[in-house]
């Protein structure tokens, strides 16, 4: 695998409101912990397109990691220009700094948010680039990403995607994890 897209939730689908929630410091480990294999068996390219929440999140491992590995690079492939001309300040503030950092950053459509055909036409685009995906998605919890992944279902019928689900249970067993080894003297 050379390219790979990662996706999930947007923070507020998830309950996450503040920068220094726990949660966040879990799905990080998560992602770093699925990406740095891929990375040492060739790895070229992580793409997020740049919303808030796991795709940032994850934007912000993959400029860590870039210390350690210096040959990943990073992708932020927009849907449209100016997707965080809503957002608030501080989110503004870090969505620049990862902008910063990339080592590609482009916009599907040349223009601003106008119709969802631009969230597909950015869908299409980054499955058709992928090599596989990183999806933090649950079953369970039903929410924007499920049209990328059912998208992503169909692509695999045509061409080779891995497709790699971290769900709940998984991000739990991280924390277990973390809560055991804080507990544990030695």
């Amino acid at each position: 695998m050379k390219t790979l897209v990662i996706s999930g939730y947007k923070a507020h689908e998830i309950g996450i409101f503040k920068a220094d929630d726990p949660a966040i410091r879990i799905i990080k480990k998560s992602i770093r912990q699925h990406i740095i294999p891929l990375i040492e068996e060739g790895l070229e390219w992580v793409i997020v397109s740049g919303s808030l929440g796991i795709e940032q999140w994850a934007a912000e491992e993959v400029i860590k990691l870039k210390a350690d590995y210096p040959a990943i690079q990073l992708a932020i492939i927009t849907p449209f220009l100016k997707q965080e001309e809503k957002w608030n300040e501080v989110n503004q503030e870090a969505y620049r700094n990862i902008l910063g950092e990339a080592d590609f950053v482009a916009s599907v459509s040349n223009k601003p948010y106008t119709d969802p055909s631009q969230f597909k036409n950015r869908d299409d685009f980054l499955l058709n680039k992928a090599d596989g995906l990183l999806a933090i998605y649950d079953e369970e919890k039903k929410a924007s990403p499920s049209f990328f992944i059912k998208k992503a279902e169909q692509v695999q019928e045509k061409k080779r995607l891995e497709l790699i689900r971290i769900n709940f249970q998984d991000l739990q067993w991280i924390a277990d994890e973390e809560a055991l080894s804080d507990a544990d003297p030695d």
